[in-house]
């Protein structure tokens, strides 16, 4: 095969993989309808958008349209090639450390079964796609997000070790993210996910025996959810690295192995 031959499939295989991410999340039709077909309806949609340099603009304005098309599907899944709903989604197991665990400060953050409910609500407001690269990024807007979860928190401050552990629940209102999704290889390979939070606009948080006793507890969430906008900046980063650390696992398991070339004319 020639490397322009090869220039082409590559593109083709991003065009055809950003589809099929999305719409497989979207499209548990067979177990929706049994008049429907899920692999045929995958390639109609598949064909749907057209990749032009001339006018990439209209190609991303389809492939938004695709995405908020399909959304009511985001709580279904597709079971038959393992794609998992998006509303909830879960993710078992999410660890965030700083710090080094020897010296006189740091903390390690670890969130067990976490389910995320709003999927299905959400929004696709722009769409680019970087066929260079194998990379999409699209931007995201909820009307509300919640979380809830188990976490596990343990920090050394000279010297001195605080640990907690219960149940947390969080709840986002006018909330929107911007995610980008990377291929760092050939097809099968590794996908990396990255998401960045544009706006909170407001927050409710509990965090479950972070201080001794329900009073304090109590109190602890009325100071966390009346200053929160303050605090946001420096904890930003940190919300952005354990998401992404979690749509990273998310992604490759559900998307990773995705028999592409099946849909593919």
């Amino acid at each position: 095969m020639s490397q322009q031959l090869l220039i082409n499939c590559n593109s083709r295989c991003l065009v055809a993989f950003v589809v099929v991410s999305v719409v497989v999340v979207f499209a548990g039709l067979t177990e929706a309808s049994g008049q429907i077909d899920v692999d045929e309806d995958l390639k109609h949609l598949i064909g749907r958008c057209h990749r032009d340099d001339a006018n990439l603009e209209a190609y991303n304005d389809c492939m938004k349209q695709v995405f908020n098309d399909l959304r009511a599907y985001f709580t279904t899944g597709v079971p038959g090639y393992n794609i998992q709903p998006f509303d909830p989604h879960h993710s078992s197991f999410v660890e965030l450390r700083r710090g080094d665990p020897h010296g006189p400060g740091s903390f390690k953050l670890i969130l067990r079964n976490v389910s995320e409910y709003g999927w299905s609500r959400s929004e696709v407001t722009k769409f680019h796609s970087h066929a260079e690269d194998q990379r999409i990024v699209y931007a995201q807007y909820f009307p509300e997000k919640s979380l809830e979860g188990e976490y596990e928190f343990v920090a050394k401050m000279l010297g001195t070790e605080l640990r907690r552990q219960g149940h947390w629940n969080l709840t986002l209102y006018d909330y929107s993210q911007t995610t980008s999704v990377r291929r760092v290889g050939p097809p099968g390979s590794l996908l990396k996910v990255h998401v960045e939070v544009d706006r909170i606009g407001g927050m409710e948080l509990h965090i479950g025996n972070l201080l001794q006793g329900q009073p304090l507890n109590q109190l602890a969430d009325g100071v966390i959810n009346s200053m929160w906008q303050l605090g946001l900046p420096f904890v930003r980063p940190m919300i952005n690295e354990l998401v992404s650390t979690a749509f990273t696992d998310i992604f490759n398991e559900s998307f990773r192995l995705f028999p592409l070339d099946k849909f593919l004319s």
